[in-house]
């Protein structure tokens, strides 16, 4: 996962891009017709194909609560990253986790020139593996940690039956396409190194 977040951040204005949308054929081609223009390949997160089960992004995407989350995805560029095949479990926090963040410490976060900084706080918000709340509490049980795509490990802790993730508690837990979303209401801001 961390190698996707890499290339997608490194590669997504690549030259080979360029040349595709070069060679294309030009709108005026299409006066007169009922053809579409030529779209920009916006990459795995744009296709839609009303059949499949909904990726941890669409199905975030459709709750209200997590639209600072997805923000902050588009922010940082990770939206394919999110929806790739996966397995991946995303710890996704609310926006009252983001909300309990000092006053413009979001708006900071969101600008252009602290994408790098973004994408690795979300990246320590998603293992790159199939995490179930069932496998969670065998984990929190041989008290294991949690591998995170931003490289950083998360303990697991069974606390009264409750499940906590680098000592936030999961509060509802849903099924998605590409693995498995975990609540948060709180952030696993990873510790300075």
């Amino acid at each position: 996962m961390l190698i996707a977040i890499a290339l997608l951040t490194s590669c997504g204005g690549s030259e080979n891009n360029n040349e595709a949308a070069s060679t294309s054929e030009s709108p005026s081609t299409h006066e007169g017709t009922d053809q579409k223009k030529p779209t920009e390949n916006k990459g795995q997160s744009s296709v839609e194909d009303g059949v499949s089960d909904a990726n941890a992004l669409q199905v975030a995407k459709s709750i209200d609560d997590f639209s600072t989350l997805v923000a902050a995805i588009e922010a940082a560029g990770l939206e394919d990253a999110v929806v790739n095949a996966g397995p991946l479990t995303v710890f996704a926090p609310l926006n009252s986790a983001f909300a309990k963040l000092p006053e413009g410490t979001v708006e900071e976060l969101v600008k252009p020139e602290n994408k790098e900084k973004l994408g690795f706080i979300l990246a320590n918000h998603v293992a790159p593996a199939n995490y179930p709340i069932k496998q969670l509490k065998k984990e929190a049980k041989k008290g294991r940690k949690l591998y995170m795509a931003s490289g950083k490990y998360l303990a697991v802790e069974n606390k009264d039956g409750e499940i906590y993730v680098g000592g936030m508690k999961i509060i509802k837990t849903v099924k998605v396409s590409n693995g498995w979303i975990h609540v948060l209401d709180d952030l696993l801001l990873p510790a300075e190194d």
